[in-house]
């Protein structure tokens, strides 16, 4: 058993700060990310499912843009290109599968 304020935070691209849980098949990630960041275009082998907790953030999904606020969850299926961008502070919770080794 972990305390969240006991996990180490991670900055993986400039103002997205994450504290990742790792299990034998599934990462979870808990994110603060600073307004005006930029999650670069990628995909990865990983379905992600995102939770806004507190913020706004804009994503597009699949060529297609979104807006995420406080209560939003989205599905992205594995090998989607998408991309992020914080129009405020966010607070979110990212669960990928399998396990991201990339973020261990």
């Amino acid at each position: 058993m972990q305390h969240l304020k006991d996990i180490p935070v991670k900055q993986m691209v400039p103002g997205f700060f994450g504290k990742m849980v790792h299990g034998d098949t599934s990462s979870l990630v808990f994110w603060d990310i600073k307004a005006g960041s930029q999650g670069p275009e990628h995909h990865h082998v990983h379905e992600q499912i995102t939770y806004i907790v507190e913020g706004e953030l804009e994503m597009v999904i699949g060529g297609e843009k979104y807006l995420f606020t406080p209560g939003t969850v989205h599905v992205i299926p594995s090998n989607t290109v998408h991309s992020a961008y914080a129009l405020t502070d966010c607070k979110i919770i990212d669960s990928f599968a399998p396990a991201r080794d990339d973020y261990r």
